[in-house]
């Protein structure tokens, strides 16, 4: 019978913030996966654990996923954990996740401790909707695709940062949204926690001055929805009601589907369309 695969949240900061149910978890699998053994066992020596680690990182994430595949097929059960926080979320957990299920493995996993919601109810900005992205690329031409299509976003936007790359990062993002709004979170749920709310454009004034130190979560606000729509009907009103129904039939609309869309762009009624066209 085939072993089960948990997903071990672990703290991200604050020891205190595990929870008995990872502990349990981690003490009697048959083995840990961790991303940084090393790293990892300063937390296993703090709650007494001893069970065995196996690295289980970017470099040999395909490799050694194949290996425990194996392993938990053989009836092992295996607790994965990553340097901090959940495991699978940019993280190699997601490679071994995809493999256990193509194999017909059982994947479970103990919720714990998220440095990007963390950041995110911590930022004072919008937390209905948000998008999460991660680390942004290093390749140029990957990072600015993805940087295109954030402009457009409304949600707000999570991202992850290393401190030999915010620099860079901030600069990037200044020059495509500008003024934005952003909290830049960093020490999360230790002893220095500090989460500082500044423009974009501040941000990157700070951080010349400042040289950045530990991990960051940086939570950007979206466009303005509200801003974007009073922009896009000052335009519509610049034009006639009949140029507006004429600028979708030549987009390929036919006139009921155009005089329709007028009416929504100029916040009114159709008939007040049909009647400024006759």
């Amino acid at each position: 019978m085939a072993g089960k695969l948990y997903l071990c949240a672990t703290p991200i900061g604050n020891l205190g913030d595990i929870t008995e149910r990872v502990l349990e978890c981690l003490k009697n699998a048959d083995i840990i996966a961790a991303e940084d053994t090393r790293n990892s066992m300063k937390l296993m020596t703090h709650f007494d654990i001893h069970t065995p680690l196996t690295s289980y990182h970017e470099f040999n994430k395909y490799d050694k996923a194949d290996k425990l595949v194996s392993r938990l097929l053989e009836g092992s059960n295996i607790a994965l954990i990553t340097d901090a926080g959940t495991p699978a979320i940019s993280d190699p957990g997601e490679v071994l996740v995809k493999k256990c299920q193509e194999a017909g493995i059982e994947v479970t996993s103990l919720p714990g401790p998220s440095a990007a919601i963390t950041a995110l109810t911590l930022s004072g900005l919008p937390t209905r909707r948000f998008v999460f992205e991660g680390f942004l690329p290093q390749d140029k031409e990957e990072r600015q695709e993805i940087i295109e299509e954030l402009k457009g976003e409304y949600r707000t936007i999570i991202l992850y940062e290393a401190p030999h790359h915010l620099k860079a990062t901030l600069r990037d993002l200044q020059e495509a949204f500008g003024e934005r709004r952003l909290a830049i979170a960093r020490e999360l749920t230790k002893k220095h926690e500090e989460i500082l709310r500044f423009t974009v454009r501040e941000a990157l004034s700070y951080y010349e001055n400042q040289e950045p130190r530990g991990e960051f979560v940086l939570v950007m606000e979206g466009r303005d929805r509200r801003k974007d729509e009073a922009q896009k009907r000052a335009a519509y009103e610049e034009m006639t009601p009949k140029e507006h129904v004429e600028k979708y039939m030549n987009e390929g609309m036919d006139k009921k589907a155009a005089m329709k869309q007028a009416a929504k762009d100029r916040g009114v009624s159709k008939r007040d369309i049909y009647n400024a066209l006759v």
